[in-house]
């Protein structure tokens, strides 16, 4: 099963959680392209298992192999292809035939026909890291520019015993150029919208005062320009009429809890039969702080892509 996002800056990506290694493709990504190798580093470590109270006890080394597109250290034009080993493989066995609340289990098993949850791999937090190694390179095409990218968090409440907890990340794009999006079907916010709902646990997406402006008058809500175009307020975050005004882009991601709570719950089997399901010390009970680099990933493969697509 492979994945692909985008249209002038293409990213896919292969493998799961329980196989060899991932891999991953990038498309589109311009010649002379500088890779910062520190960044590379300083986000896959961001995103990698640590000692965080929230953090599973899986350990990778997340080493990343580069296959083309890439020498000396500068994109050649050509596809950049990649492939990350997976080392610490341990199928949860005791849960193996047992739905996973609020998981892929179900869903796997009507869309394809799985029948245990060694088949869900694809839908694992793990798959992640492919798109944290092209937001780097797409971050390294956008230094060019001078845009920044920056998503911090709302520290969740603290946790009972066994139990996960859901997540609000913020998110900061400076320096962004306006004109980028199209008016109808393809718009900035659309697309941007799409990416951020593709990341595990995703469930809420806003785009400056988003859910909020619902609760506004148009006299409260509207951005006025000056005579100099520049911008009063900035309550539409830096997007209208799905396209970039020049203005901050700022928005918001709702992540569920995650869903595989360290304390029995009761479920079903793949067959029907009752049963009880019980995640261990290998799962993630926030989102939080791994999924931060995540986000500013995916934002960076939208605006590469618009730019790219721009006369």
């Amino acid at each position: 099963m492979s994945d692909t996002f985008g249209r002038h800056f293409r990213i896919s990506d292969s493998g799961d959680t329980h196989g060899e290694a991932l891999q991953g493709m990038i498309e589109g990504c311009p010649a002379g392209v500088v890779i910062d190798m520190e960044l590379l580093e300083r986000d896959l470590q961001r995103r990698a298992p640590s000692s965080h109270r929230y953090s599973t006890q899986r350990r990778e080394a997340d080493r990343v192999y580069f296959l083309t597109g890439i020498s000396g250290g500068v994109t050649t034009g050509e596809p950049v292809t990649y492939a990350v080993p997976n080392c610490d493989v341990q199928p949860d066995e005791a849960n193996r035939y047992a739905l996973k609340p609020s998981h892929a289990s179900y869903t796997y098993k009507i869309k394809y026909g799985i029948m245990d949850n060694n088949g869900c791999g694809r839908a694992s937090a793990r798959q992640t890291v492919c798109r944290v190694i092209a937001g780097v390179v797409a971050k390294c095409f956008l230094k060019r520019y001078g845009i920044t990218i920056e998503a911090t968090s709302v520290e969740p409440p603290e946790l009972p015993d066994g139990d996960t907890a859901g997540a609000l990340v913020n998110c900061t794009v400076r320096n962004l150029p306006a004109g980028l999006g199209e008016p109808v079907y393809d718009k900035f916010s659309a697309r941007l919208a799409c990416a951020m709902l593709s990341i595990n646990c995703a469930k809420g997406f806003e785009i400056g005062k988003g859910f909020a402006a619902a609760q506004m008058l148009g006299s409260q809500y509207n951005d006025i320009q000056r005579e100099d175009f520049s911008f009063i307020s900035n309550n539409d975050g830096g997007v209208q009429a799905g396209i970039t005004n020049g203005q901050e882009l700022w928005f918001s991601v709702a992540f569920k809890p995650i869903p595989s709570l360290r304390c029995p719950q009761p479920t079903i089997t793949f067959t029907g039969q009752p049963a009880q399901y019980c995640a261990d010390s290998r799962n993630d009970r926030c989102v939080l702080p791994r999924v931060l680099p995540v986000v500013e990933a995916m934002t960076a493969v939208v605006i590469a892509d618009f730019i790219l697509r721009t006369p």
